[in-house]
């Protein structure tokens, strides 16, 4: 009767010692990823308080985490000193009208992509996807030129129509996601008399609703924070986004008159531009994560 107890002892022992070890890897996991977000959100919580503090003080030694006397009255400062809710105002219209353009336009280029067949069909989708290869700054000077003689410079359409004819990545998300929809809800629509427009907007469309979610985060986010391409076509002052709002503070408030550093002018600006981006993908996070994961895959 030893041997068997003494067998069932050690097939105990071993069994607690692989549960020992499992829970110490996952605690050590999760100690891990807590450290990295505190690590990752240290910039955040330093622009946060930096955005209260008094002037000068976000220079002082030794630094101070948070702030003895919070000031909320830098955050009605910007509205005084730069026309803010007119920044706002700007970057709401781009970013609306060119996301609008591209979720759509995208959307109907990748549904091409994916349920039509015509010659030539894989050329055109690799010269398209070769155009994200390409970095911004090659394309920049003859895109200039090109806008220049439109003379669109100084007004918003560089911002705004080439998004209303497709994006690149947007098209390849997209077209991910339609082929994952099986070809048999088009039959059946057209067994009904469904026309391709049809299948397309009343059929498919409701179906890639989390593809079409994930496109439109990641663009709001890219045109909300865009700032190189406002900054070359855009010259008035009053047409300027929220980025260039900051850099407008920067270059004539950071320093007063006095010779008084107020950076915390600029920090307060800065956290209300982040601030919808940041509601969005907490609201919308469950989305992005399905859309952009469901995209690669292929039934």
């Amino acid at each position: 009767m030893a041997a068997p107890e003494s067998l069932a002892a050690a097939r105990g022992r071993y069994r607690l010692g692989r549960r020992l070890a499992s829970d110490l890897g996952l605690a050590f996991t999760y100690l891990s990823l807590v450290a990295a977000c505190v690590v990752l959100f240290l910039p955040m919580l330093w622009a946060i308080t930096g955005s209260l503090k008094s002037s000068g003080v976000l220079y002082s030694y030794p630094p101070q985490i948070f702030p003895r006397e919070w000031q909320w009255v830098n955050y009605l400062e910007v509205f005084r000193i730069v026309p803010f809710l007119l920044f706002a105002r700007n970057s709401v219209i781009i970013t609306v009208t060119a996301l609008t353009g591209q979720v759509l336009i995208s959307a109907l280029v990748a549904y091409g992509f994916a349920r039509f067949r015509f010659r030539g069909r894989n050329v055109l989708f690799v010269l398209l996807l070769s155009t994200m290869m390409l970095p911004q700054q090659v394309i920049l000077i003859p895109q200039y030129l090109l806008y220049a003689q439109l003379r669109w410079i100084d007004t918003y359409l560089p911002l705004i129509v080439p998004f209303w004819f497709g994006h690149a990545f947007s098209v390849f998300l997209l077209r991910q996601f339609f082929m994952t929809v099986p070809r048999d809800f088009d039959d059946a629509a057209r067994i009904d008399g469904a026309n391709p427009w049809i299948v397309f907007w009343r059929i498919l469309m409701p179906l890639i609703q989390p593809a079409l979610i994930a496109v439109g985060i990641l663009g709001f986010r890219s045109h909300w924070n865009s700032f190189i391409d406002p900054l070359i076509y855009l010259n008035s002052t009053s047409k300027y986004t929220l980025l260039l709002g900051l850099s407008y503070i920067k270059s004539n408030y950071l320093v007063d008159s006095g010779g008084d550093p107020h950076e915390n002018w600029l920090m307060a600006a800065s956290i209300m531009v982040t601030i919808p981006t940041i509601l969005m993908f907490f609201v919308l996070q469950r989305h992005i994560v399905r859309g952009v994961v469901l995209s690669g895959l292929k039934q």
